[in-house]
């Protein structure tokens, strides 16, 4: 098998152009002249390839204060893999979900916000219609955003996890239709400025800042694989250890291409930290911790050994497709894309070594209101 990089995974440095199919529908933004109120409500949507999340927050010193949220499933990307389409089916059920969170956008009269779609967007040759629909039924203006804006927002909503002894930060985001990778160096970052130097990368990855330290980007890349498309991939495989043995391998193929893979691979890092944020890393860790009730609290921010993930991984095989069906901390929502999922973390696991890994319960959603509050200037600079 040819190791090249996948195509749309965006080598780095790489100028973000959008195509025709994939029109941009601006922010929602008061007037020029107008000065942001610390007190104004942002929202944050994100519509990817399996789920429709929502937050709505409220800058709070360095932090966010969340009032609002919505979350469901819709499996927009679903048969995407074979026909390169949205479903109607699929377009109807992501409609649904987005009309409940113009609901709620109008109950809290939210007047600044970003309202972005992913993956299956970005794929999908009919996502121009979709997005009409879209306008048409609900009056929102979805924005399709590519990769690298993506990863980035990813890496900015893990700013609070950095600690200030990481040296080298490896973050991963394990989404529904594509997977990012960013591997950051803050040695040159003073310990008490690193994760500070990662919420300004919210400028871009190779944005010049002349006046604060800077996180130096070393590469990143967004693989056209998630848990839904890698799923989908090999769903004619009857066997369940073989087909999550096949996902992982194929997975690790797709590494190939991202410069410290070749560079860190076999090294053994001072002051490493992988930090991954999506629903499988979350329900790895509620498992762990043997939630039977899901509690971010708990979840966000811990960090679990190699050993630890392999040990419930191993424990989701020994189950089998029915035992994770009836598994409470797994959930049904989950249960099907979970292995799809597991054999991603597995992969990585397997080509950067590491004692630790934090768990993020966020991402994009958050990446997005950082950046718009930190544009604002509604955020308290100092430590977090």
């Amino acid at each position: 098998m040819s190791r090249k990089r996948p195509r749309g995974a965006g080598p780095f440095p790489r100028p973000v152009t959008l195509t025709p199919s994939a029109p941009v529908a601006g922010e929602k933004r008061l007037a020029p002249n107008s000065k942001p109120d610390p007190a104004d409500l942002y929202a944050a949507l994100d519509l990817g390839t399996n789920s429709c999340r929502m937050l709505i927050a409220q800058p709070k010193g360095n932090q966010l204060h969340v009032v609002d949220s919505f979350s469901k499933s819709v499996q927009l990307g679903h048969g995407l893999e074979a026909s390169g389409r949205l479903s109607r089916s699929s377009m109807a059920r992501a409609v649904g979900a987005l009309k409940i969170c113009q609901k709620k956008l109008g109950q809290h009269d939210v007047k600044r916000m970003r309202l972005v779609a992913t993956e299956a967007c970005r794929r999908a040759t009919n996502a121009g219609e979709f997005i009409s629909v879209v306008k048409r039924e609900t009056g929102l203006a979805l924005e399709i955003i590519q990769p690298e804006e993506e990863a980035r927002l990813a890496v900015v909503s893990c700013a609070p996890l950095v600690s200030t002894r990481t040296e080298q930060l490896l973050v991963v985001d394990i989404g529904g239709g594509s997977t990012e990778l960013v591997w950051i160096d803050l040695s040159r970052v003073p310990p008490l400025e690193r994760p500070r130097a990662i919420m300004r990368l919210h400028h871009g990855f190779d944005h010049e800042d002349t006046v604060f330290p800077r996180a130096k980007v070393v590469d990143w890349i967004s693989i056209p694989l998630g848990v839904a498309t890698l799923k989908d991939m090999y769903d004619d495989v009857r066997d369940d250890s073989a087909r999550f043995a096949l996902m992982s391998w194929y997975f690790e193929e797709q590494l190939a291409e991202f410069s410290p893979y070749v560079d860190a691979a076999d090294q053994s890092l001072e002051g490493f930290q992988i930090i991954g944020t999506s629903g499988t890393v979350t329900t790895v860790a509620a498992s762990h911790l043997g939630l039977k009730r899901y509690d971010r609290n708990k979840v966000d921010g811990l960090r679990m050994t190699s050993d630890q993930i392999d040990t419930v991984i191993s424990g989701y095989l020994a189950l089998g497709p029915e035992g994770r069906r009836r598994d409470p901390r797994i959930g049904r929502d989950r249960q099907t894309l979970i292995m799809s999922g597991a054999a991603i973390l597995q992969a990585l696991l397997r080509a950067w070594p590491t004692d630790r890994l934090s768990v993020a319960d966020r991402g994009l959603r958050e990446g997005l209101l950082y950046a718009q509050m930190s544009s604002d200037g509604v955020l308290e600079d100092g430590p977090f």
